[in-house]
């Protein structure tokens, strides 16, 4: 099979695998399992004819992976092997109002397809030149290598709505691209400030515009969102500050001090088309409200406050627009001896081959992955169960929580903390506010939707996505979740460690997300998603004893 024929085929099995878990069209809810000699099939009546879905045993949120990438008519025997032919036959199941939706993920996936091409075709030239270091610097390394990698869930998490492949190998974190950032001057009266912006912030006259120097504040601006700007503005035509993308892409590294990274709207879309990537500046105000709340935490729980680390997120600008924003990130001092890795990048391939982790445990386990993953989920599991005591969930997956490393020690950095879920009742009884979130779907007075975050954020993408990932360790892993999320529950214990029991560890299904439905297929009026990112459907509880799963 070629590279090409290889891509399309491996898209095609996560697509259909993704529909399958979200049930779209009753794909798993309304099918029959047929058993043929090559092994199970899924047989959707549709009217007088069928389509047939051969799967294979999975358990990671479905109890059915799609087994080959192929769709198979019933009544004529013909098999669908592509996306736009396998979108096509079950838009036309869909309800008409629904039909859109799928002509657009199949745009999402032939974007999807093109990267993956443009992936394999770079691999030698972007590899070649790509160092791996120590602390935030050498840490940008390890997001190109993530960048590459697929979602643990999300089907064409790789492709970017609507970029052409010249911005991406001048934009994309998987090119490892340098760029300057583009400027923008705004009336002072016109825009918020919170926090002391860092040294390097350019004056209007550092741009050219003299003339502004006493009236106006400039604002960064990525060039890919250059065109979108609303009017008003003044553009400097002046680029400034050299910056390098990171896993986010929104989100850039400054080069000459990779200890602040600025994160900057993006007129585009990633994990569903309406996922957009512009910064609403709400989301602003509930970083920092996030981070407050964290810290006093820490303050209340002193275990960790050398363990769990997190990046300032106090300081941002916006101007009242979700285009006019930047959010200035300021990481931690101390971390220029430490490798400084991205839980996104633990299962993607390294230069020589293998996967990052196993080059992190010859370095720092003793040739152990299993002993990595240990420490990394007994710290993980402790700080978030821990907060679940306090009411909080974080959205912390995969892209914002990193390993930092350094012989003989392990502590977690989080960055990210806008769009927690909290339960007030618990939050008030601990520490008592006010916390002033700006979204008010952040806020809630039952367990409910905290442990439905715990779930599919800390239990499935930080823990449960590396055991399915692992062929040679999954039973180990598992064993190794279940094991070290029991001790941490156990260890928080009362009322907070019985809703964990139940809804987690002992719960005949968990809560998945529905990523695809939300993000593309449906419009929000027609799948009643509040927040497109918490959108779940459910799947098999893979955390009970074997055999016990649903």
């Amino acid at each position: 099979m070629t590279a090409t024929d290889r891509w399309e085929a491996e898209l095609l099995t996560r697509v259909l695998s993704a529909l399958l878990r979200e049930d779209v069209v009753g794909l798993r809810t309304r099918s029959t399992t047929v058993h043929e000699q090559d092994g199970p099939w899924l047989r959707l009546a549709t009217g007088e004819d069928a389509l047939l879905l051969p799967v294979a045993e999975d358990g990671f949120q479905c109890r059915y992976a799609a087994r080959r990438p192929v769709l198979v008519r019933e009544s004529d025997g013909a098999e669908l092997t592509s996306y736009d032919s396998v979108l096509g036959a079950l838009r036309e199941l869909a309800e008409p109002e629904d039909r859109g939706g799928f002509d657009a993920f199949a745009e999402e996936c032939r974007q999807t397809l093109a990267t993956l091409r443009l992936h394999t075709a770079t691999r030698a030239e972007v590899m070649a030149r790509l160092t791996v270091g120590h602390g935030l610097g050498g840490s940008l390394a390890y997001d190109t290598l993530a960048a590459r990698h697929d979602h643990p869930v999300y089907p064409t998490a790789r492709g970017r709505s609507g970029l052409t492949e010249e911005q991406l190998r001048a934009y994309a974190p998987e090119f490892r691209p340098r760029f300057a950032l583009r400027w923008l001057a705004v009336p002072w009266d016109e825009v918020t400030v919170a926090g002391k912006l860092p040294e390097f912030w350019p004056t209007p006259d550092m741009l050219g515009l003299p003339d502004l120097r006493d009236t106006h504040v400039t604002l960064p601006v990525h060039p890919l969102t250059v065109d979108a700007l609303p009017g008003g503005s003044v553009l400097a035509d002046r680029a400034c500050l050299d910056v390098v993308p990171t896993l986010s892409m929104r989100t850039v590294a400054t080069v000459d001090d990779p200890c602040v990274h600025l994160k900057l709207p993006l007129a585009t879309a990633t994990l569903g088309l309406r996922n957009k990537r512009t910064i609403k500046p709400g989301t602003l105000v509930d970083g920092a409200v996030g981070q407050r709340l964290l810290e006093a935490v820490i303050a209340r729980e002193p275990r960790f406050r050398d363990t769990v680390l997190h990046a300032d997120e106090t300081t941002y600008a916006h101007a009242g627009h979700e285009l006019l924003a930047v959010l200035c990130r300021r990481y931690p001092a101390g971390l220029d001896d430490c490798e400084v890795v991205p839980l996104a990048a633990l299962l993607a391939e390294a230069p020589d081959g293998r996967p990052v982790i196993d080059g992190l445990a010859d370095r720092f386990y003793g040739g152990d992955p299993l002993a990595l993953l240990d420490a990394a989920l007994t710290l993980l599991f402790d700080w978030q169960t821990t907060l679940f005591g306090y009411g909080v969930a974080l959205e912390s997956h995969q892209q914002n929580v990193s390993l930092v490393l350094r012989s003989g020690e392990l502590r977690l950095l989080f960055k990210d903390n806008d769009g927690p879920r909290i339960n007030t009742e618990r939050l008030a009884a601990a520490l008592p506010g006010p916390w002033d979130f700006d979204d008010a779907r952040i806020l809630g007075t039952d367990d409910g939707p905290v442990a439905d975050v715990f779930t599919t954020i800390t239990v499935h993408l930080c823990a449960g996505a590396y055991a399915f990932g692992s062929t040679r360790h999954r039973r180990a892993l598992l064993r190794l979740v279940r094991e070290r999320l029991t001790e941490a529950v156990d260890r928080l214990g009362g009322d907070a460690a019985d809703v964990l029991r139940a809804r987690v560890l002992q719960a005949p299904e968990l809560p998945v997300k529905a990523m695809v439905t939300a993000g593309t297929l449906l419009s929000k009026e027609r799948s009643g998603a509040a927040d497109i990112n918490k959108h779940y459907t459910t799947g098999p509880n893979y955390l009970l004893p074997q055999g016990g799963s649903a």
